[in-house]
């Protein structure tokens, strides 16, 4: 773990990789001292904003220890409905040397934890239990991915909350609202978040 100032009113703290990040943010924010305005995870770090109390920060950084992720049931968990007809489903199924069925059964059948949010408001990178899903970004990215587009890239899955460009392996959509500023929080999948995916 490297802790390092970010303005006068934050530190950055870096951890070995995502997992790493992952397990001390579940941490940080179950054990969040008075001093923390907010928390924002990141592939391996952590940004930590406080109220100028940096010692007192830095402190509970430092004794906080990681926390192993507990799935004991699915009373929290978002259940996301995708019909899986997504343009590059049969290019994945092949990458990963899978079925289509089989793809599908992957995305379906584990829980995906949003590890951190990004590139949109309300969008989430969600992290799985199975590597049988891992495939490369698109050579060439969509100049528009239409909203409620269900993808994956690298180890992620996600889900577009709007339209936008992107190079994500479309595999669904869904009708889910990712991001709504009338509701409290505005955004469905935050991180910590447990997902699953249905097939509709």
């Amino acid at each position: 773990m490297i802790v390092r100032d970010a303005g006068d009113r934050a530190v950055l703290v870096e951890y070995t990789d995502l997992a790493d990040a992952m397990a001390n943010y579940r941490s940080l924010a179950a054990s969040r001292i008075d001093s923390v305005v907010d928390l924002v995870p990141a592939t391996t770090t952590v940004l930590i904003r406080h109220n100028g109390h940096r010692d007192a920060v830095l402190t509970w950084v430092r004794s906080t220890e990681p926390s192993a992720q507990e799935i004991e049931d699915d009373t929290d968990t978002v259940v996301v409905a995708v019909t899986y007809d997504g343009e590059d489903l049969g290019d994945v199924a092949e990458v990963t040397g899978l079925t289509v069925a089989e793809v599908v059964e992957a995305h379906t059948e584990q829980t995906w934890t949003v590890a951190f949010g990004g590139f949109a408001p309300g969008f989430g990178y969600l992290v799985g239990q199975d590597d049988r899903l891992t495939v490369p970004r698109r050579t060439t990215p969509r100049t528009t991915v239409p909203a409620g587009s269900v993808g994956l890239a690298g180890e992620f899955s996600g889900v577009y909350p709007r339209s936008s460009p992107g190079g994500w392996q479309l595999i669904g959509r869904t009708d889910a609202v990712l991001w709504d500023v009338d509701r409290d929080p505005p955004a469905l999948l935050r991180p910590g978040v447990t997902v699953r995916f249905e097939q509709r």
